[in-house]
């Protein structure tokens, strides 16, 4: 899976890229605000302008809107870019258009962490804030998740250098085994221990909060100013790390840096978010066939393409059964899975 698969046909015309960018630009604002004026309770749009600037004259309006609305579009924003530029550099590291960020088992520790919090602290402690806003359950998925990178990337470095095919395969054994423990925990919990569980690993966002969104930030903060910074040295790692090494790129030092930015952006996203599908995958896909492989401008790209994905997602979650909300990684995999194959079966040379 990672010997040099070319990430793009070759020859193909791409769509030019200032547009490009300038309509992904334009569409953030503009789906932000559908996303905090459309719900269960719908607002038209000048009062939700209103609320925005503090103006609104219902008190019930405001409140909505700048308590429950705003925290979570930003945070469906957030963690949309950070899963989205994530995926692009995994895919970009695996040198496979088909990698997901979860390949180095970030997802499957997560997952695991966050089962083991709420066993062992029970629900109602785990839905506690403990610290920086972090309830149990997140702080608890960020661990997990941290440890099964560290675990993947002990397993698959050695005296030689790291091996991105041994890290594939220790990241699905790591993954296994984290599944395993999940679903042992899983068969001992109660029934509302296990009813937490499966929403969790669903993915939703209905927990954002202001301290969320502020972690969040920073997390974007550290990824996007950082890993766009690798992109000259994932284009070389296209052509093999062979080639890349005569270029003149320390590919030990790319490699440890784009693992440590990818655990960080997921980590953070699944301690958030839950586990939200297929975002990190089909997102640097798409943005790959529109404008090309050159990470300088992928990376930038899927992180914009994710910040409007996933706020039009849990936009959809929210209102498709309203008022009943719907997780909203139950959503992504839907819509992600069946877009995806349809994407294949259109390019049946893409990714050879």
């Amino acid at each position: 899976m990672t010997t040099g698969v070319p990430l793009s046909p070759g020859g193909k015309n791409y769509a030019p890229v200032r547009p490009t960018f300038f309509v992904l630009a334009l569409l953030i604002p503009v789906v932000l605000l559908l996303a905090i004026a459309i719900g269960a309770v719908s607002l038209p749009v000048k009062d939700t302008l209103l609320a925005l600037f503090g103006a609104s004259s219902d008190a019930q309006t405001q409140a909505i809107v700048t308590r429950i609305r705003v925290p979570r579009a930003l945070l469906a924003a957030l963690v949309g870019a950070l899963l989205g530029i994530s995926g692009a550099a995994t895919q970009g590291l695996f040198r496979n258009p088909l990698a997901d960020p979860s390949l180095i088992g970030v997802t499957g520790g997560a997952v695991f962490g966050a089962s083991l919090a709420i066993v062992i602290g029970g629900s109602a402690m785990a839905g506690m804030v403990s610290f920086a806003g972090l309830s149990v359950v997140a702080f608890g998925a960020f661990l997990g998740g941290g440890l099964a990178v560290i675990l993947v990337y002990r397993l698959a470095t050695t005296v030689h250098g790291t091996s991105v095919t041994t890290m594939l395969l220790a990241g699905i054994a790591i993954t296994a085994l984290a599944g395993s423990f999940s679903n042992f925990l899983e068969f001992i919990a109660s029934n509302d221990m296990l009813r937490r569980i499966s929403l969790w690993k669903m993915g939703g966002l209905d927990g954002a909060t202001a301290a969320r969104v502020w972690i969040a930030v920073v997390a974007c903060m550290f990824t996007l100013g950082l890993l766009p910074r690798f992109a000259q040295a994932l284009n070389a790692l296209l052509l093999g790390e062979s080639e890349a090494r005569h270029l003149g790129i320390d590919v030990a030092r790319v490699k440890r840096g784009l693992i440590l930015l990818v655990a960080v952006a997921v980590g953070t996203s699944v301690a958030l978010a839950g586990t939200i599908a297929f975002v990190g995958l089909i997102v640097p896909h798409i943005m790959r066939l529109i404008i090309g492989p050159d990470h300088r401008r992928l990376l930038w790209a899927s992180a914009l393409a994710g910040a409007i994905l996933l706020p039009l997602a849990d936009t959809f979650a929210r209102v498709v059964l309203a008022p009943t909300e719907l997780p909203v990684g139950m959503i992504t995999a839907a819509i992600g899975a069946p877009f995806f194959i349809i994407l294949l079966r259109n390019r049946p040379d893409h990714g050879r």
